[in-house]
């Protein structure tokens, strides 16, 4: 009978804890899977947003027509407003941060704000850092060349040649464009737009090669008579706004927001205001 019981005893005790072990083990990945979830929830730049009530966006102005500053001081251009519409449509305030160039996707990287809209073109080298959302406009590099030269340079492949100076900005497509496309040609960077193009109209430099769309806007301001635009691209160049990676809530209302407001009219109404037409000119000229 003693044996009986001290085998009911075992054979209880097990059972117990075999229990407690299964019942340990179904409990613990339910809690992983909570963590999980929450760690996503702190990742998604959407949700930060909506939180703080506003949507913080690195530029760096200086690129016409896609971000500059007015006489009044204010910040315009046709970033600035897809990114009020944006911020409109998520029901959130506006918050522009201008940033230096050569810093903006560091900058981007360590949550100095949520998203770039500075008309960036996609790289694969940005792309290892960063991610892009689908293509808003497309450019391609363009060439403003001295007058003096309207009747030998024809193309970008005339220029590459050492008795040529071509000018463009530092860190951009257009300075990667004529190393690759231009090599033979002296390249002078500049660390912005308009002291590489007045290389040119001053006569120190032969030409300027950078993005269409600023590109028209210069020459309509101070190339009449001393520049000579040729304005067909020789480069396929996407503009698209970076985020940070591993954010695919964001990217996707992002891309979504994109498609709807080419389609009821937003998208044309400021392409049209900043692209097509140069009536712009006058509120930022001094």
């Amino acid at each position: 009978m003693k044996k009986q019981l001290k085998f009911l005893g075992i054979f209880l005790g097990l059972f117990l804890l075999t229990f407690l072990f299964v019942s340990c083990g179904q409990e613990q990945p339910k809690q992983e899977k909570v963590n999980v979830r929450m760690d996503l929830v702190k990742q998604s730049t959407l949700e930060s947003i909506l939180k703080k009530g506003e949507l913080r966006v690195g530029f760096e102005a200086g690129y016409m027509p896609f971000e500059m500053t007015d006489k009044k001081g204010n910040f315009v251009g046709f970033d600035m407003d897809m990114a009020k519409e944006m911020a409109k449509a998520m029901g959130v305030k506006f918050v522009p941060v201008n940033t230096a160039w050569d810093g903006i996707i560091p900058a981007l990287i360590t949550d100095k704000f949520d998203i770039i809209m500075s008309g960036m073109t996609t790289t694969q080298e940005r792309n290892l850092k960063i991610n892009f959302v689908d293509p808003y406009i497309i450019v391609g590099q363009t060439i403003l060349i001295n007058k003096e030269h309207e009747n030998y340079i024809k193309s970008y492949k005339d220029l590459n040649n050492s008795q040529y100076t071509v000018t463009s900005k530092l860190g951009t497509t257009g300075e990667q464009a004529v190393k690759r496309m231009i090599p033979k040609a002296n390249y002078k960077s500049f660390e912005t737009e308009p002291e590489a193009a007045l290389e040119v109209v001053n006569g120190k430099a032969d030409a300027f090669v950078y993005d269409l769309p600023y590109n028209v806007v210069f020459m309509a301001q101070q190339g009449a008579g001393k520049l000579t635009f040729l304005d067909q691209p020789f480069t396929w160049e996407p503009l698209a706004w970076a985020v940070r990676k591993g954010d695919p809530d964001f990217m996707n209302w992002l891309n979504n927001f994109l498609k709807q407001a080419k389609n009821d009219g937003r998208y044309d109404r400021i392409y049209n205001k900043w692209i097509k037409s140069t009536g712009w000119i006058k509120d930022v000229q001094e």
